[in-house]
């Protein structure tokens, strides 16, 4: 029998979305042609997000808004969870709220303490349509959160309060790539 290759390696590298992009910041639309083109942007998403060295990507970060995901995240046990899901919702988010640093592929470089739910549960469906769910705790509870956030047009800096949203904003006019798209 033979083996599948691993997620991303015969995918083609993205170029990144960066914060202030239209894209990023306006709900996605439901998927609804599982053909090969969803195989192909999942591939490349894979692709794009271990040349980023992420641990989650969502479709908006590579310019498509179309509601998928893909992730290669631990959680707190060090357990590696791989897969990609299609037009997830958030069917729980509970547990105890913590805040801790959170960063973004779009954008580099800066990260801010965001509160997030200990556990997180996704639903949706894979590539050819199979019903998935998707639960994690933890550092991927948080990176499920991130990701649907993202198919929502919310990014992690919106959530980021206080004195932290002051600081994180200052650092993003300074960066390279920020300039005035905050």
């Amino acid at each position: 029998m033979r083996q599948r290759p691993l997620p991303g390696t015969t995918g083609s590298v993205r170029p990144m979305t960066l914060l202030g992009e239209p894209v990023l910041h306006s709900p996605c639309a439901e998927v609804t042609d599982f053909g090969p083109e969803l195989d192909r942007l999942i591939e490349d998403m894979f692709a794009t997000m271990y040349a980023a060295q992420g641990v989650g990507l969502a479709a908006n970060q590579i310019g498509t808004g179309l509601r998928v995901f893909v992730y290669d995240c631990p959680d707190d046990e060090d357990v590696r969870h791989v897969g990609h899901v299609v037009n997830p919702r958030l069917a729980e988010a509970d547990g105890d709220e913590f805040r801790g640093p959170e960063g973004c592929l779009s954008l580099p470089g800066l990260e801010a303490g965001t509160v997030r739910f200990d556990r997180a549960v996704v639903e949706g469906v894979t590539s050819d349509g199979a019903p998935v769910r998707v639960e994690g705790t933890g550092f991927f509870a948080r990176c499920l959160q991130h990701e649907c956030d993202h198919l929502d047009g919310t990014v992690y800096a919106d959530r980021v309060t206080g004195l932290r949203a002051r600081r994180l904003r200052r650092a993003i006019a300074k960066a390279p790539w920020g300039g005035t798209r905050a």
